[in-house]
């Protein structure tokens, strides 16, 4: 797809007040595949239209439409009605995650179709992006937007075949009304963060096809995110879509305050918290006597007894500390409850999956070798023709890296297991890593660490970095984590592990899990790459077996 001439724009963006009794004289108005974009200087709705002009007409005619005063016509005599439509599609996701308009689309239309010469319209797209952003449609660049966790969360994200299977599977479950427990089970970036604001949107403007009512307007919906710096990311997301709000977001205590509710989603079910190694013993006490609930019952109970129709969003895999729920404990108390509410009617629950890798370009084969040589499971060495995967001898060079890869791509952070003391907990001036002369501090904040100021210069933690998105992971293995050559194997050392909590309770056994766990969880961040440095040098020599 090309210009038709050097000096001619490949698109026309005309303004005009909404509504309007002429649009312009122009044929293409009434006759030609375009865009449109209602707006009013705080929202926004993306459409497109053979008939621009009688479009205008009907959305005056609709209530809802009649909060905007302007519309911006997109021409383009390169369009066709699979551009418009994929061209549609791609606004809606990227003026979401702008975030200089609230979007009022709904998410039922979002779709990645193939078409003629498409790769070429995905290259043009770009242009005109910046031609909305000189007319102040939009502020950020899309080389921005992608790198934005706005972006990867939206609602109106593109799902792929296995999202939008798993999608269309809990909506017809929920239509059902059947009011019992929902279960998703998925791996480090399949994407099951993205299904469950989805699905937030969708039901919120999910419209009855018979009776046209909203359904679910008036229900009481949340989405219940256990790690706080994701909690706040959420809640600045939720602020710019219609039928959303920052409200709807919260941990499993505040929504326990807000009384009973009819749906629930909880991401990272695994993360709900037991009455074990935890902050706030009281608080949690007074949870469990407000719902009536046993001394030792878990926030899991809390979300069982509260919610009609609870959906959980679990991973097993990546359980991080004592306070976690396990999959033991997970699924004992789901049959519990469908026992004690259904009799014996319903005595087991569907666990449905994702299984389609959306993160890691190394796929799911990347993690699992990730996984196997964590547990000793690892036969040979492997290396991945589409992903960046490397050992480093330097931390100098290690750290240079990053620096030089931030530059080129960002969103590139160094990470690290709980090897090293917080010292600058208390003395903001001090250092709490130190390798080969090279200092560094633990991240200087949790809500949202990977996209804040300085985050570059500090190395972050598992509770930094759960949920999110990376370019280039650069992972330190601390040595908290040994080789063993006895046994061959990985093993743990309490002694130089300083996450108080996480091992206060914690059987050797647990601990070894969790510890394995957390650099699991740090080595599958890295959407092009991951980079390892090892600090001991016995353990380096095993890495060195199974990555170059």
């Amino acid at each position: 797809m090309t210009n038709s001439a050097t000096d001619e724009k490949l698109y026309i963006i005309s303004g005009h007040p909404f509504p309007s009794n002429s649009y312009g004289d122009q044929g293409y108005l009434g006759n030609w595949p375009m865009l449109y974009i209602l707006e009013n200087g705080d929202k926004v709705y993306i459409g497109e239209s053979t008939n621009v002009t009688e479009r205008m007409r009907q959305h005056y005619q609709n209530p809802e439409k009649k909060i905007f005063n302007q519309v911006h016509f997109i021409y383009s005599d390169q369009f066709n009605q699979s551009v418009t439509f994929d061209y549609e599609s791609k606004l809606i996701q990227f003026i979401a995650a702008d975030g200089k308009f609230v979007i009022t689309n709904k998410n039922d239309g979002i779709a990645n179709k193939d078409y003629y010469e498409k790769s070429s319209y995905d290259d043009c797209f770009n242009e005109l992006w910046e031609e909305l952003r000189s007319c102040k449609l939009a502020d950020h660049t899309l080389e921005h937007i992608r790198n934005s966790e706005f972006y990867k969360y939206s609602p109106f994200k593109e799902l792929n075949r296995d999202q939008k299977q798993l999608a269309s599977d809990i909506i017809s479950e929920i239509l059902a009304g059947k009011n019992i427990p929902i279960t998703v089970n998925g791996r480090p970036g399949t994407g099951k963060t993205i299904v469950a604001v989805y699905l937030m949107k969708y039901l919120r403007d999910y419209e009855d096809p018979h009776s046209g009512k909203k359904l679910f307007a008036d229900k009481k919906m949340a989405l219940i995110i256990p790690q706080t710096s994701l909690r706040s990311t959420l809640k600045s997301l939720f602020k710019k879509i219609e039928g959303l709000a920052a409200k709807d977001v919260m941990g499993a205590s505040e929504a326990v305050k807000k009384g009973s509710w009819d749906i629930i989603f909880v991401d990272e079910a695994q993360k709900l918290q037991v009455r074990r190694s935890i902050v706030g013993y009281q608080a949690h006490d007074n949870n469990n006597k407000k719902l009536g609930l046993p001394t030792d019952a878990t926030e899991l109970d809390w979300i069982l007894t509260i919610a009609k129709t609870p959906v959980f969003f679990y991973d097993p895999e990546q359980l991080s500390g004592p306070s976690g729920t396990t999959i033991e404990i997970f699924n004992e108390k789901v049959r519990a409850t469908l026992k004690k509410n259904f009799t014996d009617r319903i005595t087991a629950y569907t666990t449905h999956f994702l299984r389609m890798q959306m993160r890691v370009q190394g796929g799911d084969e990347y993690i699992n070798y990730v996984n196997a040589v964590l547990h000793g499971e690892a036969k040979e060495k492997k290396t991945f023709d589409n992903y960046d995967f490397k050992l480093f001898d330097s931390f100098r060079l290690f750290n240079d890296l990053l620096y030089q890869k931030e530059k080129e791509l960002e969103l590139c952070r160094m990470l690290a297991g709980y090897a090293w003391e917080w010292k600058t907990k208390n003395d903001p001036t001090a250092y709490d890593i130190s390798i080969e002369g090279v200092d560094k501090r633990w991240n200087h904040c949790l809500n949202n660490w990977v996209n804040s100021d300085g985050a570059i210069d500090e190395v972050g933690c598992i509770h930094t970095v759960a949920g999110y998105d990376l370019n280039y992971a650069f992972v330190i293995i601390g040595k908290d984590l040994y080789y063993d050559s006895n046994t061959g194997l990985l093993k743990t050392n309490k002694s130089t592990y300083f996450d108080k909590r996480g091992k206060q309770s914690a059987t050797d056994e647990e601990l070894d899990l969790y510890i394995k766990n957390i650099y699991y969880v740090l080595l599958t961040r890295g959407i092009k790459g991951t980079y390892v440095y090892v600090c001991d040098d016995t353990t380096r020599e095993y890495f060195r077996r199974f990555i170059d």
